[in-house]
């Protein structure tokens, strides 16, 4: 219902998803999945109707299944069409159902090449090039492209599946695997997920994949053509978790695995639950790039654990996400590294922001979405106005001594639920009441509509430490007042190699802010700092 969650026709107010399962088939050669989905509902209020959230799916038949297990066929209307949203499935029941009932509802269904979710690759656009490959992508509202459900993160649900694939490929999913079982030319995976998720966590992967074990509760999956890389890249994986929990709260999901995907991915990664998927433009070969690992990890509380109730309020998914994986940098690294990390994300929002305009309501940090498309609006501004606000309330409160115990109140009070911005602004005027009431007349002093729904730049600029950024601003500074002719000789690849993967985009960022520079100078930046030959991505 759009006055809970403007980017879903479910009727959520009355309903409410428990548990799925899933019980499918992938087929390459017609490049669909099909099966069944068994959806467990919580009733909420009095209906005789059930509303979920599909897209481009073929829905064959629908049946309400008895506490003797045997199914009743519903009458099926797909008449409701939104452009944006997708299809409405409205599922008429046979009679009234109240408060507190439990409904069963299964659904039999095939996707179709017309939906958002599933991408097949061919075995060319694999690293093997000998096989296929099928991965997911639910974020944000793509979900009901590859199961019916209520496609709203309001929603959190456990799951389970059964997944039929041909041999010999393995099926991952966001999900703890509990077994697998031969079926002539096929395999069955099935998996748990006990832990609610929103529905735009629900991931699956098929493919040729190999694993190689980080420590016991995490690996490393690839193509076997790379999977040596990949185990030596992230070999550190465990140390950032464990970072973490030490930071936050202890890690909750069981296991956490890290899937490299083909070339062709076009996301740098995604935070399934269970299994993070990641680009492998990581492998930068230095173990350099783990912050983009401790933003995924650090998902696991926020977003994954604590959850946006809508995607207005995407910030406290991302904006939390960013300052978490800051603090786990700082822990690893040093504060130096917290500091040019917020330096190149304030940065990366004031480009998001010109490119939007600084007027555009989607530039708030809690923007309306009414008949928006979620991926239309979507930047870096949820990510780095809201690690803004968390990091300008930290330092206003004053500092991490603070603002850290209050961050792990946040976790413990609102894991496995879903909240909104009012949610998180009522507990942490509640926390300060209760634990330390002299920080509420700081928090009073605060310009909450400016920050949380004006557009533009954040109200306040923090004020970071510029020391770790100025030698390799110094560097560039060298660079451009060269004359184009000279030999270039005052530089030195020492120069280039002392500086740390952050600085060194500073640096190539204040270059580029200068643009058009002369090509000599260009093949002279080339030649002696060898950039040609790096695999850093940044």
């Amino acid at each position: 219902m759009f006055d809970i969650d403007p980017n879903s026709q479910s009727n959520l107010g009355l309903v409410a998803t428990t548990h799925v399962h899933l019980e499918l088939a992938v087929d390459f050669a017609a490049r669909k999945v099909s099966g069944i989905a068994t959806l467990d509902l919580q009733v909420l209020a009095q209906t005789q109707e059930v509303v979920l959230d599909t897209a481009h799916l073929e829905i064959r038949a629908a049946s309400l299944v008895g506490a003797d297990g045997v199914p009743n066929s519903l009458p099926i209307d797909t008449s409701l069409v939104h452009d944006i949203y997708g299809t409405a499935l409205r599922l008429a029941l046979p009679a009234p159902v109240s408060q507190g009932d439990r409904l069963r509802i299964a659904i039999e269904y095939a996707t179709t090449d017309r939906g958002g979710a599933i991408q097949f690759l061919t075995p060319e656009q694999t690293l093997g090039k000998a096989h296929p490959y099928l991965f997911t992508q639910c974020e944000e509202i793509h979900a009901r492209s590859l199961f019916p459900c209520q496609d709203s993160p309001s929603v959190k649900i456990a799951y389970t599946a059964d997944i039929r694939v041909p041999k010999p490929l393995t099926a991952l999913m966001s999900a703890i695997a509990t077994g697998g079982r031969d079926d002539g030319d096929s395999t069955v995976f099935s998996f748990q997920q006990a832990t609610t998720i929103p529905s735009y966590l629900v991931a699956l992967v098929v493919g040729n994949l190999a694993m190689a074990k980080v420590s016991d509760r995490c690996a490393v999956w690839s193509e076997p053509e790379n999977i040596d890389a990949c185990a030596w890249e992230f070999a550190e994986m465990e140390t950032i978790l464990q970072t973490a929990e030490e930071l936050i709260t202890p890690y909750l999901w069981g296991r956490y695995d890290l899937l490299v995907l083909p070339p062709s991915f076009p996301f740098g990664g995604m935070e399934n639950p269970c299994l993070t998927f990641v680009t492998p433009t990581l492998l930068a070969g230095d173990r350099s790039l783990t912050d983009v690992i401790a933003h995924e990890i650090a998902h696991s509380w926020s977003g994954n654990l604590v959850t946006a109730k809508n995607w207005e309020h995407f910030w406290l998914n991302e904006g939390w996400t960013t300052y978490f994986e800051r603090k786990i940098v700082a822990c690893l690294s040093g504060e130096d590294a917290r500091q040019l990390s917020c330096v190149i994300g304030e940065a990366d929002l004031l480009e998001s922001i010109n490119f939007y305009g600084k007027d555009s309501p989607l530039t708030a940090l809690v923007p309306k979405l009414d008949g928006v498309d979620p991926d239309d609006a979507y930047s870096t501004v949820p990510y780095d106005k809201g690690a803004h606000l968390l990091y300008y309330l930290e330092q206003h409160l004053g500092g991490v001594d603070v603002f850290e115990p209050y961050m792990r109140s946040y976790v413990n009070t609102f894991q496995g639920k879903s909240i909104g911005t009012h949610d998180w602004k009522s507990h942490l005027f509640a926390y300060f009441a209760e634990h330390d009431p002299s920080k509420l007349e700081l928090l009073n002093q605060v310009d909450w509509d400016k920050w949380l729904f004006a557009p533009g730049m954040p109200p306040i600029s923090n004020k970071y430490d510029e020391r770790p950024q100025q030698i390799c601003l110094d560097l560039a500074e060298r660079w451009l007042s060269a004359a184009d002719d000279s030999d270039f000789g005052q530089f030195s690849l020492e120069d280039f190699d002392g500086l740390s993967t952050m600085q060194k985009t500073i640096f190539l960022t204040r270059l580029a802010e200068r643009s058009p520079l002369h090509d000599a100078k260009l093949k002279a930046l080339d030649s002696v700092y060898q950039l040609t030959g790096h695999r850093n991505c940044e």
